[in-house]
């Protein structure tokens, strides 16, 4: 499946582009209608929906504006012929954060879908260990 695995990382990568560029409607571009994320901030049982997922990313573009860091690190990709999971960790902080916190890392992971010959992601996870 390298094809699948090229496309899944492109995807990904190109989402990472889109949440450090402030750009929502690319954020939201390769999600599924039905998306369920889980993530740092409230509300803890996760969103549901292209809708919900959208409005979760301007207070982040706003925290972001500070001159945050959004860059993947590594990323680990299986994927079969219509799912597969990603996953990856970022440097997530502002300059600040990650003086105070060098080996910080977002925990990010993907559960994607293969539709029409077209990878999107059904769920998305975003975490920080505790410390």
């Amino acid at each position: 499946m390298p094809d699948d695995e090229q496309q899944i990382r492109t995807l990904i990568e190109q989402w990472a582009a889109a949440v450090h560029g402030g750009d929502l409607d690319a954020v939201v571009a390769d999600h599924a209608d039905e998306i369920v994320m889980f993530d740092v901030p409230p509300p803890y049982e996760g969103i549901r929906g292209l809708a919900e997922y959208r409005a979760t990313w301007p207070p982040f573009f706003e925290w972001q504006a500070q001159g945050a860091s959004f860059e993947i690190d590594s990323l680990d990709i299986t994927a079969g012929a219509d799912v597969a999971y990603a996953y990856a960790l970022l440097s997530c902080g502002t300059p600040d954060e990650l003086t105070a916190r060098p080996a910080l890392r977002l925990r990010l992971t993907f559960g994607l879908r293969k539709e029409g010959g077209r990878w999107t992601v059904a769920h998305e996870h975003h975490s920080f260990p505790q410390s």
